[in-house]
């Protein structure tokens, strides 16, 4: 069997899965696109150890414990995408940038002008977590 054939089933699954990364917004549809670059790595593994007649079989075995950890990865995946889908409502990329929690800092002072009082405390301490998101990104 020519090594051409199963390198190019492996290029077109990983470019598949690599498209799924870049262009989806679902969370589980990204580990879904993961899952199929790493079948692409374990595909090329399989047929260069065939290729090669590796004595001791070094691709395949490096394929089981991808797999594995492929396994793993999914597992741990799906928890994190349920728990942000129950306190979310909603598994989209994109809305996890904004997960992180206001402080205590963050909160109105006691001598706030009038023209703030009517505003609720999230509008106003926005301009603020946002400033120390930028200072902390910088």
């Amino acid at each position: 069997m020519h090594l051409a054939y199963p390198a190019v089933l492996a290029v077109l699954l990983f470019c598949t899965g690599l498209y799924g990364v870049l262009a989806r917004r679902n969370a589980i549809l990204v580990l879904m696109s993961v899952e199929l670059m790493l079948n692409a790595v374990n595909l090329n593994l399989v047929a260069f150890d065939v290729w090669l007649r590796d004595e001791l079989h070094a691709g395949q075995a490096l394929t089981l414990f991808t797999i594995a950890i492929a396994a793993a990865e999914i597992g741990i995946g799906l928890a994190i995408v349920l728990a942000v889908y129950r306190n979310r409502g909603s598994s989209d990329v994109d809305r996890l940038r904004d997960t992180a929690e206001t402080d205590d800092a963050e909160t109105l002072p006691d001598d706030v002008d009038d023209d703030v009082q009517g505003t609720t405390a999230d509008q106003a301490t926005a301009p603020a977590g946002k400033a120390k998101k930028a200072e902390a990104t910088a």
